[in-house]
């Protein structure tokens, strides 16, 4: 579930996408990771980035190598 820009802090789970407080903040740490990385790299065009990632990440969840 993607962020729905509605986020809480009270229980265990946002409010507003519903994901456990632990996966956001693993998928935020995630994310961070590869935006440093494109600044590292100095990529000029982020959201093919982006889209290279996602594709990658579709393509191992699929069986690929």
């Amino acid at each position: 579930q993607p962020c729905t820009g509605e986020c809480s802090e009270d229980g265990t789970h946002c409010e507003g996408c519903g994901r456990s407080f632990e996966e956001v903040d693993e998928m935020r740490a995630l994310v961070g990771t590869l935006v440093a990385y494109a600044r590292k790299m100095e990529y000029e065009n982020v959201a093919d980035f982006a889209d290279g990632v996602a594709a990658s990440i579709k393509y191992a969840m699929s069986g690929g190598h």
